[in-house]
């Protein structure tokens, strides 16, 4: 592969894909931006030598999404870095929220994500080389109350890209999982969907949840700028890690997440141990 990488990235309109797209451009590369309003790629794109290339895509949408990579396909030969960062915020309660605002979270943080994926594959195990680069969440990791389907469709995300990992790993594909903390993008604004109904009684719960990030809007420990940087900087590192968990307070959530589960789990470990049959040798995985 020459040095020059061609990225593909959803969700460049705003937030930590519009920084991605200009850091990789910046860093040399060329860079197919992608969302739904192509007007706001506009300015990404522009005065890049021919670099640069914005194309609408819904990734809910099997046809959009077919579309948008035979584009860049035909523009650009390869695609060398599949970055999925296009999202959605959603709150409530599990009571709150109807299943059709459940499926279309997971359609748009999960499934649009994989299916990508699916179509981008064939033409990386073919070149032999290649990046997944998933952003996920640090909520990916650490559930949060009042973010139950949020981050249910980022531990799915998760899951699905760690085993990818494994399945592609001898094939020259690389996989990255990108699980930010807060950051100052547009994402915890208006576009945030909101619970169908309201029930009183989990206000006391939801409640400050919802108050503090609100309240942190605009004030968030994260530059994305930098993170954007980071995400560039492990493409083109060969030793590329897994997992990039991004910002101090995401460190600190994971870290007081572990304690509690190593604690939880420990705590029953004995009694769940004598499950096992005695006279079957142990198999690890």
């Amino acid at each position: 592969m020459s040095e020059q990488k061609v990225w593909f990235i959803t969700g460049a309109s705003s937030g930590l894909g519009r920084e991605l797209a200009k850091a990789a451009l910046a860093s040399g590369d060329i860079v197919v931006a992608c969302a739904r309003r192509i007007e706001r790629l506009q300015d990404i794109v522009t005065d890049t030598d021919g670099k640069g290339l914005a194309i609408v895509l819904d990734v809910t949408d099997t046809v959009s999404r077919v579309q948008a990579l035979q584009a860049a396909l035909d523009r650009f030969g390869r695609i060398d870095v599949l970055a999925n960062v296009a999202g959605r915020g959603i709150n409530g309660a599990a009571e709150e929220l109807d299943i059709a605002q459940v499926r279309d979270a997971f359609e748009v943080n999960c499934f649009g994500a994989i299916e990508l994926t699916r179509l981008v594959l064939p033409h990386m195990r073919a070149a032999r080389s290649g990046h997944i680069l998933n952003v996920s969440s640090i909520v990916g990791l650490v559930a949060v109350p009042d973010l139950g389907v949020y981050c249910a469709t980022k531990f799915a995300l998760e899951a699905w890209t760690e085993a990818l990992a494994g399945e592609v790993r001898d094939l020259g594909i690389r996989v990255t999982l990108v699980e930010p903390g807060g950051f100052r993008t547009e994402f915890e604004g208006d576009t945030i969907v909101r619970p169908a109904i309201r029930i009183p009684d989990y206000a006391p719960i939801v409640g400050p949840i919802e108050k503090q990030l609100s309240g942190n809007a605009g004030r968030q420990l994260g530059n994305p700028e930098i993170a954007a940087s980071i995400m560039v900087e492990a493409v083109k590192d060969n030793g590329a890690p897994l997992r990039l968990v991004l910002g101090s307070d995401a460190h600190a959530m994971w870290a007081a997440a572990s304690t509690r589960t190593s604690a939880d789990i420990l705590r029953w470990k004995d009694r769940c141990l004598s499950t096992d049959y005695a006279d079957i040798e142990q198999t690890i995985l």
